[in-house]
């Protein structure tokens, strides 16, 4: 990826809202310049999506817990994620290398919707799970640094 492209990421990763205009004040480029690049990012998939971040707690959902997940049957074939998949509860499924197979990530209201989601998953999914609920949250969803470029290569 060029440097002038791991810019415009790296500022859009930070605020996606950012204006075409200000993108362009920001990496010395014109408005249509810049709008041009964006488009060919998306188009390249670098740039995959635009997401509003939402105050889970505002919205009826301050429980958050990690649940970690192992198949009964390690036989089986490996598709708890499409077993899975229909439960809106789960924010994010994640494959893991270690003890367990998958780490989803759940936003539920009360403790009872947590136990009732964890029979869910068990049923659904065919498996074990170990959980961890997270009791405040310092930060998360931040933009992780792009690796600097040598600009000599």
């Amino acid at each position: 990826m060029e440097p002038l492209d791991r810019h415009i990421v790296t500022l859009m990763a930070r605020d996606a809202r950012m204006s075409f205009t200000d993108l362009g004040k920001a990496v010395g480029l014109s408005t249509s310049a810049v709008h041009q690049r964006v488009k060919r990012l998306e188009k390249a998939g670098i740039i995959s999506g635009y997401r509003a971040t939402i105050d889970h707690a505002a919205v009826g959902l301050p429980l958050t817990a990690l649940i970690s997940v192992v198949p009964f049957d390690a036989s089986a074939p490996d598709d708890i994620p499409d077993r899975l998949a229909d439960i809106p509860q789960i924010a994010s499924c994640w494959s893991v290398a270690g003890d367990e197979n998958y780490v989803l990530l759940i936003r539920v209201g009360r403790p009872q919707d947590l136990e009732e989601l964890l029979a869910t998953i068990r049923a659904k999914g065919q498996c074990s799970t170990h959980t961890t609920v997270v009791l405040s949250t310092p930060w998360e969803g931040r933009a992780a640094l792009l690796p600097e470029v040598d600009s000599e290569a």
